[in-house]
């Protein structure tokens, strides 16, 4: 079929390729004239295929055809009009004159929203459908017989641009296609529009699209959107005009920031982190990413009012000079006109595929890698300069990440932590300003102050989290990815691992050399051992019946679980932090941690290095606080899909229940113990005996696999409770920050004054206190490493753990390894145990025996990050460390398709 093609832009342009591909012949291309020497697309692509191109100023005067002009057309002999993206008038002469007439593509869902600003009026009207209409054209406005419509949804957040883009365009472009076909075999539609539900819609122009601030969120936030990125609604603020770009509703709480007075708001807006909340009468919120200034100048939303770093003046050096000036040859040649520091990119003339070309030409030009949104934010060219001498220098626009730090000196260095709450990768104080003093425990004097999470806070937090999750870079990221941000964590948790090990020993009293070897250096393996595995969790195929004849395929999927809390506890702060949130980042998941309260400080740190990292807003957050509302509110919050717990038992219970009665929470416990270590007489008495001393005294005890009751064979029992002695002897009590040191101070004085109530509890039952028993006569929080012995099994100490440097010794008769079996197991605990015995069956038996989830054999205390660590019975459930410790924060979704 013999077409002209009457239209322009880059949708003109790919009517006319996509006609031309399907064989038919364009006998002719009418398009706008040159502006500036610049030809239009449409003009470009037909040049480039030896097409006669016609560049008429207009087609009538005075509503009368020009006579010239009608004879120039009619001499191709087109047998139908295609109009593409016309803006001319086109007069009845020329749309009635071939055989098939004229067709029109037009991007609405006729008879609505009539007019050359359809799209901007769809999103306005809050219409969830919409699409485009190709018609008969006819001498009214959008008014001829529909041949053809396609419809689809409009996304609640859905731009003129994004819609445009994402539908009516490359939709639109193939139905002109087979638009044409239809016509060519006969068959097109010839449909008469109703006049029911018509709407003429007004051309949108700039000076009427102020926005009215006195309506609902949901209308403020459709007029926004229904003019981005043209013509831009606008308001007043301080009585410049101000308009706003990329809007969205804000459902998540009321913004924290910078209040911002708004002619004919309700409500002052809000600048926050994420851009700037505007409020309609209705209470509820739009939130808006994007500004610009009556002078072009556009700014994220975020840095409004705030002193913005891209504005200020940088000092050139000689290379970027020249680099400018070379930038000015580059924008002439796109523009087509003399360029001076004032000139406005857009104004001048550019449009959408002219921001691709400048973004290559300088990366082609100057090695500098700009995005889209880089041209969009610096329309005039001495801040696009700017622009792209700071990215040349690696300069980011985004805001700098500070902080009030604490800063002291300890351990002959210079200490800098933070003091507050650490959420959606900010530290900000507590919802109602609440402060508590975190103790060293070496003397009892204030640390500093540190800000108190509320269960605002809490939801605070879980929502940057679920929308990190959700919406975020970390739900896109790619696994291996996020393994290299992981191992970045690590290397940073390396580069102050003296640092993290001083706060973790003023913090909870840890002796210095064993916080940097274990509760700092098992932290940097952890996450190490993790980053590993991001790239490794895999599902499975699955070999299942087949519906004859087809065939079918199961396959698993594991997916991370979403939101998870962790809370843990207070004596390897650090370590127990980095035993869960490394397995349940590499998962995928996003974290909100509650430290223990006496213990906050190194996680703080820890959030500091996760920005450092380049972990994304919203992934970890930190909130120090009480465990019964803190705690709590994690337990109770319906958007935490899975909790992980390591403390008591009667907390994890209450956790547990709290959990079952939310959202059924998948939950994993790492509970209390009272760990058995056996000592028989044919072991080596000398490796068992410093074994022994290590597995009750390691960390002063606070050590949740510490043996909680020895069983020593009768026969050697005097004398390895002799030796035992002469190694307590020797232990040093001391500055945790003193090398040489070998006994720090507890951790609390609660826990402490506990520790004095068991054993006094446990010379009141009958057993014997060979030692210690007391508070050590120093200041501090120091108790004295204490020896029972003769402990039977009735006795409150034999059944319940200490939790601190208290050994418990019971002998049993030689050979009488079923009645020891017994009475270790009679426990209501079973999370670790240990067998020092030169017997390799009789070791083994006690392994296939004892009721616990670790059996340490000739050693104790041996962790690794690759052996799964976790208990049995009220010891809990779940395991931290290893592979199995991925399951914890994995889901399996199964997925069967059929196929022939």
């Amino acid at each position: 079929m013999k077409i002209a093609v009457i239209g322009q832009s880059v949708f003109g342009a790919e009517v006319f390729k996509h006609l031309k591909s399907k064989g038919h012949e364009i006998v002719g291309v009418f398009t706008l004239p040159d502006v500036k020497g610049k030809q239009d697309i449409l003009a470009a692509a037909a040049e480039s295929e030896g097409v006669k191109v016609f560049k008429y100023k207009r087609w009538q005067l005075k509503k009368q055809v020009i006579k010239e002009v009608l004879e120039e057309y009619q001499s191709l002999g087109a047998e139908l009009n295609v109009l593409a993206f016309c803006s001319q008038f086109i007069p009845n002469e020329v749309i009635l004159f071939p055989k098939h007439q004229s067709i029109i593509y037009h991007p609405s869902i006729l008879p609505r929203h009539r007019g050359a600003s359809a799209i901007n009026w769809t999103l306005m009207c809050g219409d969830n459908k919409g699409g485009f209409t190709i018609f008969w054209a006819d001498d009214g406005l959008d008014t001829g017989p529909i041949l053809l419509q396609k419809t689809t949804y409009v996304d609640p957040d859905e731009t003129v641009d994004s819609f445009y883009n994402r539908f009516c365009f490359p939709e639109g472009v193939k139905a002109m296609g087979e638009a044409v076909d239809l016509i060519e075999t006969g068959k097109a539609p010839c449909i008469v529009q109703p006049e029911e539900g018509a709407t003429y819609d007004a051309m949108i122009k700039k000076d009427k699209v102020q926005i009215n601030l006195d309506q609902p969120a949901q209308d403020i936030h459709n007029f926004i959107r229904g003019n981005d990125k043209v013509p831009g609604a606008w308001t007043l603020i301080g009585g410049e005009q101000v308009t706003f770009f990329g809007s969205r509703m804000w459902t998540r709480l009321q913004p924290r920031g910078l209040q911002i007075a708004i002619e004919g708001a309700s409500k002052p807006a809000i600048v926050h982190k994420g851009g700037m909340v505007l409020f309609g009468n209705d209470g509820k919120m739009v939130n808006v990413s994007q500004v610009q200034y009556a002078s072009g100048k556009m700014i994220p939303a975020s840095k409004f009012g705030k002193d913005d770093a891209s504005t200020q003046k940088l000092e050139l050096t000689c290379e970027e000079i020249k680099m400018g000036e070379t930038l000015k040859g580059i924008w002439k040649g796109i523009l087509n006109t003399d360029i001076d520091d004032s000139l406005d990119f857009f104004k001048a003339g550019a449009g959408s595929m002219d921001v691709i070309r400048l973004v290559e030409e300088v990366k082609e030009a100057f090695d500098v890698k700009l995005v889209n949104e880089d041209v969009y934010m610096n329309t005039v060219f001495e801040d696009f300069f700017m622009c792209v001498v700071r990215r040349g220098r690696g300069i980011e626009d985004k805001e700098p990440f500070t902080f009030i730090a604490v800063e002291m000196e300890a351990n002959k260095m210079k200490l800098s932590f933070a003091s507050q709450l650490f959420i959606d990768n900010e530290f900000v104080d507590a919802s109602n300003g609440k402060r508590y003093d975190t103790i060293n425990p070496a003397d009892e004097s204030v640390i500093c102050k540190v800000s108190e999470a509320t269960v605002e806070d809490v939801n605070r937090a879980v929502e940057a989290a679920k929308a990190a999750f959700e919406e975020g870079e970390w739900g896109r990221m790619n696994a291996r990815d996020r393994g290299q941000l992981m191992f970045r964590l690590a290397d940073l948790m390396e580069q102050h691992q003296e640092e993290l090990a001083t706060i973790e020993s003023l913090d909870s009293g840890a002796v210095y050399t064993l916080a940097l070897k274990t509760h700092v250096g098992m932290s940097i393996q952890t996450f190490r051992y993790f980053a590993g595995w991001c790239d490794k969790i895999q599902g499975k195929t699955i070999p299942i019946n087949n519906a004859r004849p087809s065939k079918n395929l199961t396959f698993t999927k594991r997916e991370p679980m979403g939101v998870v809390a962790l809370v843990v506890p207070w004596n390897y702060p650090l370590m127990m932090l980095s035993w869960k949130m490394a397995a349940c980042l590499a998962a995928g998941n996003t974290v909100v941690l509650k430290p223990a309260k006496v213990t906050p400080l190194t996680a703080l740190k820890f959030a500091e290095l996760t920005v450092h990292a380049g972990f994304p807003p919203g992934v970890i957050n930190i909130l120090p606080g009480s465990g019964a509302l803190v705690g709590q509110a994690l337990s109770e919050h319906m958007d935490v899909r899975k909790l992980g717990f390591t403390g008591s038992t009667p907390v994890g219970q209450t956790i547990m229940e709290s959990c079952a009665k939310s959202n059924l929470k998948k939950v994993s416990l790492e509970l209390g113990g009272k760990s058995p270590l056996i000592i028989f007489s044919d072991c080596d008495l000398d490796k068992a005996v410093r074994a022994g001393c290590g597995a009750v005294f390691f960390n002063k005890g606070e050590n949740c696999i510490a043996a909680g009751r020895l069983f020593v064979e009768e026969s050697i029992h005097d004398e390895f409770l002799r030796r035992v002695l002469i190694e307590v002897d020797k232990m040093k009590i001391g500055d945790p920050l003193d090398r040489s040191t070998d006994h720090g101070p507890q951790n609390h004085r609660a826990h402490l004054e506990k520790l004095v109530e068991y054993c006094a509890t446990g010379v009141k039952e009958g057993a014997t206190l060979v030692k210690g028993g007391a508070q050590a006569k120093r200041p501090g929080l120091f108790f004295e490493p204490t020896v029972f012995t003769n402990v039977e099994d009735h006795m409150m100490i034999a059944k319940e753990e200490s939790f601190g440097p208290v050994m418990i010794i019971s002998k049993f008769i030689d050979g009488d390894i079923e009645g020891m079996l017994r009475s270790a197991n009679a426990t209501e605990f079973g999370l670790a145990s240990g067998v020092f015995t030169r017997d390799l069956d009789k070791a083994m038996r006690v392994a296939d025996s004892i009721q616990a989830g670790t059996v340490f054999i000739n050693t104790y205390n041996k962790t690794d990050v690759a052996a799964p660590f976790g208990g049995f019975k009220q010891s809990g459930f779940g395991k931290d460390l290893g592979e199995e410790a991925l399951n914890e924060y994995l889901k399996t979704k199964a997925v069967t398709m059929e196929y022939n």
